[in-house]
């Protein structure tokens, strides 16, 4: 606070802060704060930050319904089961050009990202896509078949 020549300052009026020491003050006040916030980042370190993924092994019934040639693709998985007269067999849906997920229609399969084309059994019949899906390996019989996402087989290969 500010006085009149004539006035006498109270002893009651705070005395003026200089501004060194407000700026080393405030530069103090931003080091804690930030100690602080680093703190709080450290104790979530110990803590994974990844979730968990569904296993690359898993049981399918398949539809006794399941016409010959038609794709079977459970509900949360990139793979497409097929039935045909000599077996059953699995294709991966994920596309080898950069990874989508490929969509089954009439003549096989389509990349909705690029285009690549491929038939029923993975060949690749349209790019970019440089190599065919690639076969699973399954396991089983009686409907009830084990899905292996980690296992390729060779193309053909039939349970």
């Amino acid at each position: 606070m500010t006085t009149t020549p004539g006035e006498k300052q109270s002893r009651f009026d705070p005395e003026p802060m200089p501004r060194r020491d407000f700026l080393g003050l405030a530069a103090l006040g931003t080091m804690i704060a930030a100690f602080v916030v680093s703190l709080f980042g450290m104790l979530k370190l110990p803590k994974a930050a990844v979730s968990a993924s569904p296993s690359k092994k898993y049981k399918v019934l398949l539809p006794d319904a399941l016409p010959e040639g038609e794709a079977f693709i459970p509900p949360g998985r990139n793979v497409a089961i097929y039935r045909d007269g000599e077996g059953v067999y699995a294709l991966s849906t994920v596309c080898t050009h950069l990874g989508c997920i490929v969509k089954a229609n009439a003549k096989g399969f389509e990349c909705p990202c690029h285009g690549s084309g491929f038939a029923k059994d993975g060949v690749v019949t349209k790019g970019p896509a440089p190599t065919a899906l690639p076969w699973l390996k399954v396991t089983g019989g009686a409907g009830v078949y084990t899905i292996d996402e980690d296992s390729h087989v060779k193309a053909g290969t039939k349970v």
